[in-house]
């Protein structure tokens, strides 16, 4: 079995990860790199694995565009496999890449308008709306727990990982003259305890395994006390006449924070304060969480037993048309705007946070991580003046980090997670270099001999 590692090596974002076995090709991830334009545009316009169209098979963890966002561009590269997820990621991702496409298509046009200015050609977008649907001809959705036959000797499993809707713990086993030999792939781990979606389950008697590191050397606060400092935080917000401006991810932590403040408004521990869900894509996706209960965890099925909509009360106002997220920008009375991107890069939450970081009686909330060189580390890094659209900002609105709601496992959950997988061989991929480290050396702590941090490029025999 051969093993190399293209993405999320050092980085948290653009997993993609090549496997080869007994006469079989296939990637692990597709996903997108963000960060600094230009070197985000390098990494994703030139996908570096070698005879595309020879792959078999593509196995995507799930549907966060750093996992699944350019399915479009490997497609038009010349792949012609089957793109194999679970049913939740596969309807996901049909809704996502094209939100992306339009993004792509916007954001060109953008550039091209500057282009022009000074006399240079223009850029094609990395891909378009055609291209996703062309992508998408190519899916086939499989159920959790069931064996997927690749060859007479290689078949892959999908367990729920417990990060959003329809992650998956991608398991590879291979029938070899000594033996079976089994590889599993991470995608990202999800907490156990989060709201709506079920626990990560455990995959045990592995061989080999490919681990995320994102929160490889923090550790999170219990879930219960976060949820009493959003209440607190709101209610000061408030009390001041700010407003709450929340970046987040379409998918998992949009529909996580509207269920925390769903459960604060029906304990009656809030304000009379408007909440607006500011972009299309999480309108749409959570339309998607309702069709998938089978990924629900007994609290959230309870609620919806009892004929509650976790994601719909009275003070909650879903955002699709242009010209109404444009008037959010005159309200001029405390408010919570939650819009995407969730790292700030695009989308949205770009206008928002332009109209609103120069206000001191606003809060701007950082609900999940944001990678090296995106606007959202500038923010965390509470930066005095941040560039949006080109242009500076000072910013005198208040930053606050609550990671606590991150989907991501912390330290204690990785490292449980690898030694109880039994692996003898370990890669840590899809952290920044200093999570990764700690996280490495956890790992050797609890004897695990053989633990790699591979560099983009890296060969491994297995």
């Amino acid at each position: 079995m051969t093993l190399q590692f293209w993405g999320a090596t050092r980085t948290v974002t653009g997993s993609l990860h090549y496997v080869e076995t007994n006469g079989k090709r296939f990637i692990l991830d597709c996903g997108l790199y963000q960060g600094h334009r230009d070197e985000a545009e390098s990494l994703n316009r030139n996908i570096p694995v070698k005879h595309i169209e020879e792959l078999d098979y593509l196995f995507l963890s799930h549907a966060h565009i750093d996992h699944s966002g350019n399915i479009p561009t490997l497609v038009k590269s010349g792949f012609r496999g089957k793109i194999v997820t679970t049913k939740a990621t596969a309807d996901l991702i049909s809704i996502m890449l094209l939100d992306s496409a339009y993004i792509h298509e916007k954001d060109i046009e953008y550039v091209n308008k500057k282009r022009r200015k000074k006399g240079l050609p223009p850029k094609e977008p990395l891909y378009t709306k055609k291209d996703v649907e062309e992508s998408l001809k190519y899916l086939e959705p499989i159920q959790y727990e069931k064996w997927f036959k690749v060859s007479e000797d290689v078949k892959v499993i999908f367990y729920d990982a417990g990060h959003i809707l329809g992650s998956a713990l991608i398991l590879i086993e291979v029938q070899e003259d000594h033996g079976k030999r089994r590889l599993l792939f991470t995608g990202d781990i999800g907490r156990k305890n989060l709201p709506i979606i079920k626990d990560p389950y455990q995959v045990e008697n592995v061989d080999f395994l490919i681990s995320e590191s994102t929160y490889g050397g923090r550790y999170h606060r219990p879930y219960k006390e976060v949820s009493s400092e959003l209440r607190d935080l709101i209610n000061r917000t408030y009390k001041r006449k700010g407003k709450i401006i929340i970046p987040a991810f379409s998918v998992g932590r949009t529909q996580e924070i509207v269920y925390e403040i769903h459960n604060l408004h029906e304990n009656n521990e809030l304000p009379d304060i408007p909440i607006f869900v500011d972009s299309p894509l999480s309108v749409n996706v959570t339309e998607i969480f309702k069709r998938h209960p089978e990924c629900y965890d007994d609290e959230a099925l309870e609620i919806i037993n009892n004929n509650e909509n976790p994601f719909g009360f009275e003070r909650l106002i879903y955002i699709k048309d242009v010209e109404k997220s444009k008037e959010l920008n005159s309200i001029n009375k405390p408010c919570i705007i939650i819009s995407a991107s969730g790292m700030c890069e695009a989308g949205r939450i770009l206008h928002h946070l332009k109209n609103s970081i120069s206000d001191k009686r606003n809060i701007i909330l950082i609900v999940g991580y944001q990678a090296q060189g995106t606007l959202g580390r500038n923010l965390v890094e509470k930066k005095k003046v941040v560039r949006i659209f080109g242009e500076e900002y000072e910013r005198k609105a208040d930053v606050i980090v609550l990671n606590e709601f991150s989907s991501h496992g912390d330290r204690r959950d990785l490292l449980n997670y690898a030694e109880k997988s039994s692996a003898e061989k370990i890669f840590c991929v899809h952290g920044d270099p200093d999570q990764m480290e700690q996280f490495a050396q956890g790992l050797r702590e609890l004897n695990k001999k053989e633990v790699y941090i591979p560099e983009r490029g890296d060969v491994f025999e297995l």
